[in-house]
């Protein structure tokens, strides 16, 4: 059965209703199937106007009226019945500049592990222990309990020591911003502090840096080189993607920069990409193509 639903003007009264279109005078929209469903709902995502006039055929007024309404309404009812309690990130490292311009990376005491060797109270049992057995086995726990104890102190070095060479390595990302990232990767900080990868992808494994920029995780600083124009010095692919974001938030009220303009005043800039690789690149940032961006200004002028 189709389904209408309407807003009677006169009445005021909200509901679903099967039936006959409803007069001019009533804000409508017409979902006749799944598909045409469908289409409203892309329609409106994509800012789509005209498609959406035609599938609900209203004019722009009612039109306006009917997307405001929409805009009104909770897009996630479920959190009014509960909600998971969001966990703070606390930072593993923290890193501060210093008068001489230098920077100083320390480890958050606080999340390390404290683990301590009471050796009063082993002293104590050792003595009361009679058998060969019983002291064997109070010496492996012993042994056990210091092994524990030195690795987690090695641990918390080895991250203070990645800690340090990735700094060293984005000195400028500190002090001038994200334009300044470098390429990185795992490799040339291990061979950097004579560790093997996998212990530096283990090392900046859900592990966070708290600097005067914010919050980031440690694989944040790790990314892929993207080539320079005509051979010059490469950039790192979070740089390039920083750069897009402010190519489009700098857009005028009517300058749309479509995916190849975008290559184009990168190539300007020294860098060289491909549409694809800037597609990609503002698809995983939520950032809508040209053609959405203009709908949504168009409707936003509407509204």
């Amino acid at each position: 059965m189709p389904r209408i639903y309407t807003r009677a003007g006169d009445a005021g009264q909200t509901g679903l209703v099967g039936g006959e279109r409803v007069s001019k005078d009533s804000l409508r929209i017409h979902c006749f199937g799944a598909v045409d469903e469908c289409s409203c709902v892309i329609g409106l995502a994509r800012r789509d106007l005209a498609a959406l006039k035609k599938i609900c055929g209203v004019g722009d007024e009612d039109l306006a009226e009917m997307i405001a309404e929409i805009r009104q309404l909770n897009p996630k009812p479920g959190l009014a019945f509960g909600s998971a309690v969001i966990q703070p990130i606390v930072p593993d490292v923290f890193v501060r500049a210093t008068p001489d311009g230098a920077w100083l990376v320390e480890l958050n005491s606080d999340t390390l592990p404290k683990v301590l060797v009471n050796q009063t109270y082993y002293a104590t049992v050792s003595a009361t222990a009679r058998r060969d057995a019983e002291k064997s086995y109070l010496a492996e726990c012993l042994q056990n309990a210091t092994w524990l104890v030195r690795a987690l102190d090695q641990r918390a070095r080895t991250i203070l020591k990645v800690a340090n060479e990735i700094v060293r390595q984005q000195d400028a990302f500190f002090a001038r911003g994200v334009e300044h990232l470098r390429p990185l990767n795992l490799k040339t900080v291990a061979e950097a502090i004579g560790m093997h990868e996998s212990t530096v992808s283990r090392v900046t494994a859900n592990k966070y840096m708290a600097t005067s920029r914010g919050i980031f995780e440690l694989k944040y600083f790790f990314t892929s080189a993207i080539a320079g124009a005509h051979g010059g010095e490469t950039h790192s692919a979070e740089a390039v993607r920083h750069r897009i974001r402010q190519l489009i938030d700098a857009e005028g009220a009517s300058e749309f920069l479509s995916d190849d303009t975008i290559v184009e005043k990168l190539r300007e800039a020294g860098i060289d990409i491909a549409r694809r690789t800037v597609a990609k690149y503002r698809e995983a940032m939520r950032i809508p193509s040209s053609v959405q961006r203009r709908r949504e200004k168009q409707t936003a002028i509407v509204n």
